[in-house]
């Protein structure tokens, strides 16, 4: 029997997780693969998914390659013991990023499904994310789908900057996005593979927004389907403080911007960047987070090391790209918005 959507979890020393989460996975994906694709964990996350799911796929992986060279490993083992197993089944035609610390409830898979099925121009899709620990708000990773700011910084649909809204349905229409969460991610396994994957020199953080960003320039919608809802806790790897999640994530936007602006775009932008990141690292010293101030400037000599081997995707994504600001990459400054102008959601972004 073929299942249309493979789960892959992604998992790195996470037995407790596996061990709260996974149950609600397997009781509630039953018309689906799941897989745990381990990055070289050295906890019992083995002998647990042995012991009480064996219905899981286990891939295992020889060291931590982090977040996306993970994923593009997993699902290229993930394809091959598909073909060996069943070689006259074709392969799942989604795959599911879900992150091991996601709460899955009935009916969250076959919304998402349902949905592709019959929007065959969507690429990708998200449902919405809400906080495990506090159920009645969003999730700060994903809430109800991600867009960009000007100048790289991301928001999303219930969350801009710290600020988490209740949700009340104010976001429970079907709505194109920029980029859907990783932490609950499905997209078209051809189109996965079309693009590029993932970009594994990212490591972890914001790889996801690379991806949709390849997938949007060239004309791919990508949606989030709020009738899928999921419990998502957040901050499993690294917590939101850590100088080394700092570093990740400001290395790896101007990254993300040197392989996608557009050319009228990227001087402009990458000048502003540099006062923006200048202002965040006083910020981080202001606060007494030394550290975190030391990863800005750390995570900037970093990006201007490994600029030179983004040349050629750059110059191949921009040939590729369609539609240079396509929808959700808004034009405005986010912290002009959020500090200056004291707008805190998202609808009063879009109602001006």
């Amino acid at each position: 029997m073929r299942m249309k959507t493979a789960i892959v979890i992604l998992n790195w020393n996470g037995e407790a997780m596996l061990r709260r989460f996974l149950p609600s996975v397997v009781a509630n994906s039953s018309d689906a693969m799941v897989v745990v694709a381990d990055n070289g964990s050295t906890d019992e996350s083995r002998a647990l998914v042995s012991s009480d799911f064996p219905s899981v796929v286990w891939l295992q992986l020889d060291k931590n390659y982090g977040f996306a060279e993970g994923y593009n490993r997993a699902f290229k083992m993930l394809d091959e013991y598909c073909a060996a197993a069943s070689p006259n089944i074709p392969l799942p035609t989604y795959y599911l990023l879900l992150n091991s610390d996601v709460e899955t409830p009935a009916g969250w898979l076959s919304q998402l499904e349902s949905y592709m099925e019959t929007n065959n121009d969507v690429a990708a899709c998200q449902p919405k994310l809400l906080c495990e620990w506090q159920r009645t708000h969003f999730e700060y990773a994903g809430a109800a789908g991600g867009f960009l700011d000007v100048f790289g910084y991301p928001f999303c649909r219930g969350r801009m900057f710290a600020s988490v809204e209740a949700d009340e349905g104010q976001y429970d229409t079907v709505a194109d996005i920029f980029w859907a969460t990783g932490a609950a991610l499905m997209i078209r396994r051809e189109i996965f593979w079309q693009v590029g994957g993932l970009d594994g020199r990212f490591f972890a953080h914001q790889e996801e927004i690379d991806l949709c960003w390849r997938l949007r320039a060239r004309g791919h919608r990508i949606v989030c389907v709020p009738q899928s809802a999921v419990y998502h806790v957040g901050g499993g790897t690294l917590p939101k403080e850590n100088p080394r999640k700092t570093f990740l994530n400001f290395r790896n936007n101007l990254l993300l911007l040197y392989k996608n602006l557009p050319e009228n775009q990227l001087r402009p932008v990458m000048r502003w960047r540099w006062w923006l990141d200048a202002l965040a690292s006083v910020s981080f010293l202001a606060k007494g987070e030394w550290k975190s101030f030391c990863a800005v400037w750390k995570a900037r000599r970093a990006y201007r090391k490994m600029r030179p081997d983004f040349e050629s995707d750059r110059a191949a994504n921009l040939s590729l790209t369609t539609d240079p600001i396509p929808i959700g990459l808004y034009q405005g400054s986010l912290l002009a918005d959020y500090y200056i102008k004291g707008r805190r959601k998202w609808s009063e972004l879009f109602s001006h």
